[in-house]
């Protein structure tokens, strides 16, 4: 419980080629943008949500505070990928405080690790739909080992870890925010970053589906860089528009469109499963993420997937200080910044 002081948490997107900060102030029921910026990542300090140079972690987290001026040093961050396992589980009906207690004995037939290897967490989701004695359960668990390496990069650099997420449900926790979709449509959340791709379908506000899938624009970058024998830096910049010398177009063109329809083929086999095991159309896309702006990609997963898409603006509902911010900045920043805006509106104690 927070009894004085701002309960406000400063949103910290750590991803595998960039941090994305965002800090939000909530005024009487209006979300207000404090402060939002990026900073890249040295290549290979983080390697498939592994840390591997926290020196580097660290120091790129102190600056971004230090340029922004952030006094506030409780910070919400998300995890994803192997070492955390989401399962959707049905128990029979009991309070919370009874479920605290069982939830181990629950847990044991669903997560692959050792529960000792784990932190568990969950959330009632309400009465099970086809079963009166039974409720639907979200149950969470991530590696411990994965918790404390983050948890000790933040403290190095002054900072507390107060809330930790997963990436899923901060993406759903700003589409909450921003957006309001017709009653009991399916709606699906794709944040496609560097190495991971998260999605989160969700109806009437609650998770139905979440996946990992381990591929982002990182496949587009190495295929670059291997196809035509150039260095990482170079492929980074060909894959973002840029033009260089030398390089046969038609070809990386090609290159591209290739990797590009690879990605889009795992995320519609997975939506695809998604419909086909529960019988729900999916109505609707949200794209998000510094992967989904590759040219092209849009377009490609479009066809596939036969489902209307746009791109997520998560400052849809927020509202911010035109003379403070740059527009052309904000614009620029806001498809990376789907869950970092989702941390941001966590709150102490919620």
């Amino acid at each position: 419980m927070v009894f004085f002081g701002s309960s406000n948490v400063v949103g910290l997107d750590i991803g595998t080629s960039s941090i994305k900060l965002v800090e939000i102030e909530k005024v009487k029921d209006d979300y207000h943008l404090k402060n939002i910026g990026i900073a890249r990542l040295p290549q290979d300090t983080i390697v498939n949500g592994t840390i591997i140079h926290g020196e580097l972690l660290e120091q790129t987290i102190k600056n971004l505070f230090r340029n922004y001026k952030i006094k506030n040093k409780n910070v919400a961050i998300s995890i994803s990928g192997h070492p955390v396992i989401i399962k959707k589980i049905t128990t029979p009906l009991m309070t919370e405080d009874e479920l605290e207690q069982s939830i181990p004995f629950e847990a044991e037939q669903y997560i692959p690790f050792s529960l000792e290897e784990v932190n568990l967490d969950f959330q009632i989701l309400g009465p099970s739909e086809d079963k009166s004695k039974q409720m639907n359960v979200m149950l969470v668990a991530a590696k411990k080992a994965l918790l404390n390496d983050y948890v000790a990069v933040l403290q190095n650099a002054g900072l507390k870890a107060s809330i930790v997420d997963i990436d899923v449900f901060a993406l759903g926790n700003m589409f909450a925010a921003n957006y309001t979709p017709a009653e009991n449509t399916n709606v699906g959340l794709i944040d496609i970053g560097a190495s991971v791709t998260n999605i989160n379908i969700v109806k009437n506000g609650i998770s139905q589906f979440t996946r990992d899938i381990f591929m982002g624009g990182n496949q587009v970058t190495e295929e670059i860089q291997k196809q035509l024998s150039i260095g990482h830096e170079e492929a980074e910049k060909l894959k973002c528009g840029e033009r260089i010398e030398g390089i046969d177009a038609p070809l990386l063109e090609e290159i591209i469109q290739k990797t590009l329809s690879i990605i889009a083929a795992e995320i519609q086999r997975s939506l695809e499963f998604f419909t086909s095991s529960t019988y729900g159309e999916l109505h609707h896309i949200y794209l998000s993420g510094g992967g989904a702006q590759v040219k092209g990609f849009t377009e490609t997963l479009a066809k596939k997937i036969n489902i209307p898409i746009e791109f997520t603006n998560p400052f849809q509902a927020i509202k911010y200080n035109e003379n403070t911010f740059d527009l052309e900045y904000l614009k620029e920043l806001s498809p990376l910044s789907a869950v970092g805006v989702g941390l941001a509106l966590r709150s102490l104690g919620d």
